[in-house]
C-alpha cells in the first residue's frame, strides 16, 4: 500500500530531523512529533486490518489528524529555529496527505 510506504518514509525523516532538536526538547517537541509521525502508518495498518471499509475510513481520518499534527510541529520547529525548512519533508507531507485523501475517497465510493 503506497500510503503506508510513504508514511513510513515520513517517520524515518521525522526521526532524522528531530534528532537535531535541543536536548531539553527530548520530552517535549521531539517526543510529540515522533509520536505523531509513528501514528500515521500505525493507524493505516490498523485500519487496513479491520473488517470493514467504514472502520478503515475512521483510521484513515485519524492518520490525517496525526499528519496535521506533524505539519504544525514541523512548522513550530522551524519557527523556533531548531531546524531549517526542508523541501523533502514538505513534499513528503503533501504526498502522504494526497494519498490519505485518495484512499479515503476510494473507500467512500466503494
Amino acid at each position: 500500500m503506497d500510503v503506508w510506504k510513504r508514511s513510513m518514509d515520513l517517520v524515518e525523516l521525522i526521526y532524522k530531523i528531530s534528532a537535531a532538536f535541543p536536548n531539553e526538547e527530548r520530552y517535549g517537541l521531539t517526543s510529540q512529533i515522533r509520536r505523531a509521525a509513528v501514528s500515521v502508518p500505525s493507524n493505516i495498518a490498523e485500519g487496513a486490518a479491520r473488517r470493514s471499509d467504514k472502520e478503515f475510513i475512521r483510521f484513515i481520518c485519524i492518520a490525517m489528524g496525526s499528519l496535521s499534527e506533524i505539519e504544525t510541529q514541523y512548522q513550530l520547529a522551524i519557527r523556533l529555529e531548531f531546524i531549517k525548512e526542508t523541501p523533502d519533508i514538505n513534499a513528503l507531507l503533501k504526498s502522504v496527505a494526497k494519498l490519505l485523501m485518495g484512499t479515503r475517497n476510494y473507500l467512500l465510493k466503494k
